[in-house]
C-alpha cells in the first residue's frame, strides 16, 4: 500500500553557511495559486542577498505562514502546499494546528518533512504532548524545548513571543526566571563557541537609552557582517604597509578606460598575477590545526551596497584578461546592488582587496575575513615628493597598501615578497594587458 503525502511543508532554506534565518521578501505564488516542481514561489532576503526559492513539488498553494516582511528561522515552515483542491482545507487545518501550538517542526532539515503531517501523535511524545497541546500559544523552538525540560518548564503555561507566537529560548529561560547573562557559561563546554560570544554583544548593549536616541535593528546583511567581523577577532593577524608608485599604472589607466575597464580590475589582476608567485597569501586555515592551499586565485572585492557591504569575486583572476574581467566586474557589481549574488559569486574568494582610494583615503587597515589568509588595503595615489638613486627629486604619484594577514599561515617573509612583486607589476603595468 502507497500511501501519498496530501499536504507538504514548504520550509525557510538555509541560502547560504552563515544563514541561521530568513526574511520573506515577497511571495511571487499567492495563496490558491497552482505551481509546479522547480517554479518559484518566494523570494527570500539571506544575510548575504535576496534569492528566489523554488518548490520541490506539484500543488496548490494553500496556506502562506509567513507573510511578506517577516522572518523565519532556517528550517521553519513558512507555507503549506495542497496536492489537490479537496486537501486545501486539510492544509487550513494544519496551519490552524501549527498556530495552535501542534508540534510540526520536528524534522525541519529535509522538504520532505510534510509527510509526517498525519502522524503527529507519533512524534508528540518528544516534547511532552499533554501540556504542549493543552495552551501553548505557538509551537516550541528545538532549543526552547530542550530548556524546558532541563529546567522542567510547563510549555503550556508559556506565552511565546517569536513569530505566530513560537517559544523561544527566551521565553523559557523567562519563565524558569533565569537571568540572561548565565547563558553565556555554556560557553566553554559547547563546540559552536562564536554563537554565544555573539550573543554577549546585545547583552553588553542593554544600557539605559540615549534621550532622544533612535534603536535600529540590523538587516540580515548587518547581521552577518557584524558575525564575521566578531569571528575575525580570534585570528591572530599582522599587518604590514608598502609604497607604490602609480604614473605608469595611471597612464595605462587613462587608454583602457574608455574600453570600459576599472582602476578596480586593474588591481585585482595585479594582485592575481602576484599571488600566483605566493600561494601561501591565498591559502586558509579553518581549524587552527591545518592549512590549505587553495587550487584558484579568486579575488572578492569589497562592494558598499545599501544597508551593507558584500564581496563580489573574480574567479580565477589571474587567468582572464583585464577585458574579460572588466566584463564580468560590470555584472557582479549590477547583481550586487539588486542583492541578486549567488552564494558561489560573493563567498568563493581566496584574498580579498578592498579600496578606498578613490575617497580620498591615503591609508587604512582592513579586517581580515573569516576563512582567508589576506586582505588588501588600498589608499589613495596622491603626488609626492620623492628621490631618485642619484639623489634627485621629482614629483610622483604614490599610493600605500597594507595588507592585513594570518600569522598562522602567512609571515612576515612571505608578505614582504609578495608586496614586493605587486609593487613590481603596478609599477611597470604593462604585463597587465597581455
Amino acid at each position: 500500500m502507497v500511501v501519498r503525502a496530501k499536504i507538504r511543508e514548504i520550509f525557510m532554506p538555509a541560502l547560504s553557511s552563515t544563514m541561521t534565518e530568513g526574511k520573506i521578501v515577497s511571495w511571487t505564488a499567492a495563496e490558491g495559486d497552482r505551481v509546479n516542481k522547480g517554479d518559484a514561489v518566494v523570494v527570500v532576503e539571506s544575510d548575504k542577498a535576496d534569492m528566489d526559492v523554488e518548490t520541490f513539488y506539484d500543488g496548490i498553494v494553500a496556506v502562506v505562514l509567513v507573510p511578506a516582511g517577516e522572518s523565519a528561522p532556517v528550517g521553519a515552515p513558512i507555507a503549506l502546499l495542497a496536492e489537490s483542491d479537496e486537501d486545501v482545507a486539510l492544509a487550513l487545518a494544519q496551519a490552524q494546528a501549527l498556530s495552535s501550538g501542534q508540534p510540526q517542526q520536528a524534522s525541519p532539515p529535509s522538504d520532505a518533512a510534510a509527510p509526517p503531517a498525519p502522524p503527529p501523535p507519533a512524534e508528540a511524545p518528544v516534547a511532552a504532548p499533554a501540556p504542549v497541546a493543552a495552551g501553548t500559544k505557538g509551537i516550541a523552538t528545538p532549543q526552547a524545548k530542550k530548556l524546558a525540560k532541563q529546567h522542567r518548564v510547563d510549555l503550556a503555561k508559556v506565552t511565546g513571543t517569536g513569530q505566530f507566537g513560537r517559544i523561544t529560548p527566551a521565553d523559557v529561560e523567562a519563565a524558569a526566571g533565569i537571568q540572561p547573562k548565565p547563558k553565556v557559561a555554556p560557553t566553554p563546554a559547547s563546540a559552536p563557541v562564536a554563537a554565544p560570544s555573539v550573543k554577549a554583544v546585545p547583552q553588553a548593549a542593554v544600557l539605559p537609552p540615549v534621550p532622544g536616541a533612535t534603536v535600529v535593528p540590523f538587516t540580515a546583511m548587518q547581521a552577518a557582517v557584524s558575525k564575521n567581523m566578531v569571528e575575525s577577532l580570534s585570528v591572530p593577524t599582522f599587518r604590514v604597509g608598502y609604497p607604490i608608485l602609480t604614473d605608469k599604472l595611471d597612464a595605462l589607466y587613462e587608454k583602457v578606460k574608455p574600453k570600459g575597464v576599472t582602476m578596480t580590475v586593474l588591481l585585482a589582476k595585479a594582485v592575481a598575477m602576484a599571488l600566483a608567485q605566493y600561494p601561501v597569501v591565498y591559502a586558509s586555515c579553518r581549524d587552527g590545526s591545518s592549512f590549505t592551499y587553495n587550487s584558484s586565485i579568486n579575488i572578492a572585492v569589497a562592494v558598499a551596497i545599501d544597508g551593507g557591504l558584500i564581496t563580489p569575486v573574480l574567479e580565477q583572476a589571474d587567468k582572464l584578461d583585464i577585458y574579460l574581467l572588466s566584463q564580468k566586474w560590470k555584472e557582479l557589481v549590477k547583481k550586487a546592488r539588486a542583492k541578486q549574488l549567488q552564494p558561489n559569486e560573493y563567498n568563493s574568494g581566496t584574498f580579498t582587496l578592498s579600496n578606498l582610494g578613490m575617497f580620498g583615503v591615503d591609508r587604512f587597515d582592513a579586517i581580515l575575513p573569516p576563512g582567508q589568509g589576506a586582505i588588501m588595503a588600498v589608499g589613495a595615489s596622491k603626488p609626492t615628493v620623492v628621490a631618485d638613486k642619484d639623489g634627485f627629486f621629482s614629483v610622483k604619484n604614490k599610493m600605500l597598501v597594507n595588507v592585513t594577514a594570518d600569522h598562522r599561515i602567512v609571515y612576515g617573509a612571505d608578505l614582504a615578497a609578495f608586496l614586493q612583486t605587486f609593487a613590481k607589476i603596478i609599477e611597470d603595468p604593462e604585463s597587465l594587458t597581455l
